[in-house]
């Protein structure tokens, strides 16, 4: 059995990983090689691409994109409709 929750709705791709308490909302991505932390809140409609890495606590709202090589550390709040980038100049790792 999981130890968080996800939408019925929500995509979830192999590979990834996803803390203990966290809550995926309504379809929201997350991508296989990323990780998400515990007790987390990935709001509706979330994309969190490959290699992006969230904290602990991490409170992301609705229609949020997290693109590669992004990490955001414990206690963040990312909010709503914003665009998270990143431009790496070396290969993504987590």
């Amino acid at each position: 059995m999981e130890k968080y929750f996800a939408h019925e709705s929500a995509y979830i791709d192999a590979n990834s990983s996803i803390g203990e308490g966290t809550k995926i909302w309504h379809f929201s991505h997350i991508m296989s090689n990323s990780v998400i932390g515990n007790n987390c809140n990935i709001g509706q409609n979330v994309v969190v691409s490959p290699y992006v890495k969230l904290g602990n606590n991490v409170k992301v709202q609705n229609n949020v994109s997290i693109y590669t090589g992004v990490k955001c550390e414990d206690d963040v709040f990312l909010g709503p409709s914003m665009v998270f980038t990143k431009i790496p100049n070396t290969k993504p790792s987590i």
